[in-house]
């Protein structure tokens, strides 16, 4: 009787452990290079960092305005940024990820003097590469 309950509660086990996989999908292609330019921009890395964007990449500052558009420009702004800046360091919060897009809630610290500050990253990937990231920038409390 024992055994029989045993086997059976083996077999649902089993079988709900299947269907989580089945529906689990794999995020690795698209956290992959958001996890590259973080990094980079940890180290202060530029080579690291622009290898996680496209050629054509859009950095928008606010949703909907482009700020500027392509790796070289993404390279020089960046590159001059972690030149001056370290202590620059970037902690990830809360992440989401919803098909190509994520969405990263983020503590940035630009200098030991001052305290860090929340920022939000929207990456969209494409082909393993960051092919759009909006900057969002939460409202002050009042």
């Amino acid at each position: 009787m024992y055994l029989k309950h045993f086997l059976i509660f083996i077999l649902l086990a089993a079988t709900a452990l299947s269907a989580k996989a089945q529906t689990t999908p794999d995020t690795s292609s698209v956290t992959t290079p958001v996890k590259l330019q973080l990094q980079g921009y940890n180290n202060r890395d530029i080579d690291t960092f622009a290898k996680a964007f496209s050629d054509t990449v859009k950095v928008y500052r606010q949703p909907g305005v482009l700020s500027y558009q392509g790796r070289e420009e993404l390279r020089k702004r960046y590159g001059q940024m972690f030149a001056n800046t370290p202590d620059l360091h970037c902690e990830v919060v809360n992440r989401i990820i919803a098909g190509n897009v994520v969405i990263d809630h983020e503590k940035v610290r630009r200098s030991k003097d001052q305290p860090r500050f929340d920022a939000i990253a929207v990456y969209r990937v494409k082909n393993n590469e960051i092919v759009e990231v909006t900057f969002i920038s939460p409202d002050k409390a009042q």
